[in-house]
């Protein structure tokens, strides 16, 4: 069975119901048809008795999803239109579904993974990564914050791993997503199509584990990257709730990771950047991700009256000068009764 529905194809193999993101020249970042797509198709699959998996991959080979469509934000929000507004909506309302969809269902993080990318693939149960991965949540580089329920996922990496993720905004490789507990297995990208073929063949009545037995058979050691290895240091430096505590830990810090983790900081958005720590924190202290979503729903709605975000998205990728005038430019200046005014409970709120 072949079903295309604009920029998602959906397919039938075996017992398999495969969802394919099909915007490859734009990275398959998301458009709000697109999600409505694969809200859908998760619907029809967890209803058909002869699905037993659900795989989610993208199109080409340079990314599974490089994210939101940025650009139609921006507009929205300079325009006053609600499609912003409504894209969030419907976005978080998916990444939830994904969380709690009672059947097992298997992401390919190959190539590009990141904004709206991981909240397709960090809630779900069988998460792949390969060499080509490249995983990141670069939002405070745009004057916005980590958003899909990545302040429920991002705390619960070790130690202060996912302030790092989340505050830097840099990449990282297969083996920082599985040690960040963002991702389940490694394999080589040349082994996807054997993967895919494998959960086609299981049975109707495959469970977790049976996938979990085919992930386990496929997949390979990839071995400690850079903030595995880093992992005391980004504890030292992390663990404080003010972001210019943290920078000056990590100038107190001589190695190069550590001067390369300043150098990213200092470039970001200094609001987004408080913005973003006080959301992980209070991530961390939250009960589910339901909570997280809520409270971050809230956030962007009112980042629609944030200079930052329009400021930010102009300079990486409308101008593209990759120079954006943060306002205010430093963190001192950072005022926190605005901070205040992202944690305002939106109405209507998020339906979970």
């Amino acid at each position: 069975m072949h079903d295309k529905v604009d920029d998602v194809i959906l397919e039938r193999r075996g017992s398999a119901g495969i969802v394919r993101l099909n915007r490859p020249r734009a990275l398959n970042s998301l458009t709000l048809g697109m999600v409505q797509s694969i809200a859908e198709a998760l619907d029809r699959f967890s209803t058909d008795a002869d699905v037993a998996t659900v795989v989610m991959a993208g199109e080409g080979e340079r990314a599974f999803c490089a994210g939101g469509d940025i650009r139609a934000l921006h507009e929205s929000g300079r325009d006053g239109t609600p499609a912003a507004e409504n894209f969030w909506r419907e976005e978080f309302r998916l990444n939830h579904r994904i969380a709690t969809y009672p059947k097992p269902y298997v992401v390919l993080m190959d190539g590009i993974t990141m904004g709206g990318g991981v909240g397709l693939s960090s809630h779900g149960r069988h998460r792949v990564v390969t060499e080509r991965t490249r995983f990141a949540m670069p939002e405070t580089g745009i004057g916005y914050f980590p958003d899909v329920g990545a302040t429920w996922l991002l705390p619960r990496a070790p130690g202060e791993i996912g302030a790092w993720i989340g505050l830097t905004g840099l990449e990282v490789g297969a083996a920082d997503v599985i040690y960040a507990g963002l991702a389940d297995a490694y394999m080589s990208a040349f082994q996807l199509p054997e993967l895919v073929d494998t959960l086609a063949g299981l049975s109707r009545g495959a469970s977790h584990r049976d996938v979990d037995a085919v992930l386990i058979n496929l997949s390979s050691d990839p071995g400690k990257g850079p903030l595995g290895k880093n992992r005391d240091m980004i504890q030292r430096t992390f663990r404080s709730s003010n972001v210019g505590e943290i920078l000056a830990a990590l100038h107190g810090e001589g190695s190069e990771f550590a001067l390369e983790t300043l150098r990213a900081l200092q470039t970001r958005s200094p609001t987004s950047l408080t913005l973003a720590l006080r959301l992980l924190r209070e991530g961390k202290q939250s009960r589910s991700l339901g909570e997280c979503l809520r409270r971050e729903f809230g956030a962007c709605l009112q980042i629609l009256k944030s200079a930052d975000f329009y400021e930010g998205i102009r300079a990486a990728v409308i101008d593209k000068d990759r120079n954006p005038k943060w306002m205010p430019a430093t963190l001192e200046a950072v005022d926190q009764s605005s901070i205040d005014a992202y944690f305002q409970q939106p109405e209507p709120p998020l339906a979970l």
